[in-house]
């Protein structure tokens, strides 16, 4: 039986990621921050807050020895959302890079060991189109920035770890209607969730050169840097 530890699934994108790889039989474990966060039934929860170092090491420890063959670190804040530059404070564009940018990558590199014990050995990382440079748009400065520095780290942690196997795949799950996405989101999660998995899916140390540090829309298209 293979295993996901998916970060961020107690709502939205993750919630349905979880809902998915449980109806395959997989394994699914899935980080919350505290006990009152609800999430599907049939996963083993596990305590995070993605912000906190001492967590992330604490979630390593208790890990330690266990194979996981797909990382998903879905979680992520947009603070900024429907804000101007002149609304969005400090805290909250450094709050933003500490969850988008840096937590992923910590905690890429806390389970490093779990992922390459594997027999997939990938790890998937929930972007943004809208973190593409080519395809820059206007305002959402927090969230664009701290997704186009997730991009960055996850192509330099992808080359780090190529030697141990890990795939490492950027994915933009689409306008996706969830609380983030809003209402008018062009397409629904279960849309989302499906094209997701048919790229990870087929994902294996086999082809990790033709996947690993590609920047990708849920259809699997990639996406311009």
């Amino acid at each position: 039986m293979p295993t996901i530890l998916i970060t961020g699934a107690n709502r939205g994108i993750g919630q349905a990621l979880a809902h998915s790889y449980l109806r395959d039989g997989w394994r699914v474990l899935a980080t919350r921050r505290g006990p009152d966060s609800a999430l599907p039934d049939g996963v083993e929860p596990l305590p995070l807050d993605v912000g906190d170092g001492d967590s992330i090491a604490a979630l390593k420890a208790q890990l330690a020895g266990e194979p996981i063959d797909l990382l998903w670190n879905n979680a992520g804040v947009y603070l900024d959302k429907n804000l101007s530059l002149a609304q969005l404070s400090d805290r909250d564009w450094l709050r933003t890079f500490q969850i988008n940018s840096i937590a992923p990558i910590r905690i890429a590199e806390a389970l490093a060991e779990n992922v390459a014990a594997s027999q997939r050995k990938v790890m998937a990382f929930t972007t943004s189109k809208m973190g593409s440079l080519a395809g820059n748009g206007a305002g959402a400065y927090a969230y664009r920035a701290s997704k186009t520095a997730l991009n960055m780290a996850v192509r330099c942690f992808a080359n780090d770890y190529r030697a141990a196997g890990i795939s490492c795949l950027l994915l933009h799950p689409g306008h996706v209607q969830t609380d983030m996405g809003g209402p008018q989101g062009a397409i629904d999660v279960a849309t989302s969730v499906a094209g997701m998995r048919t790229l990870v899916d087929r994902v294996t140390p086999a082809v990790q050169a033709q996947f690993s540090g590609g920047f990708f829309d849920y259809d699997g298209s990639p996406i311009p840097w």
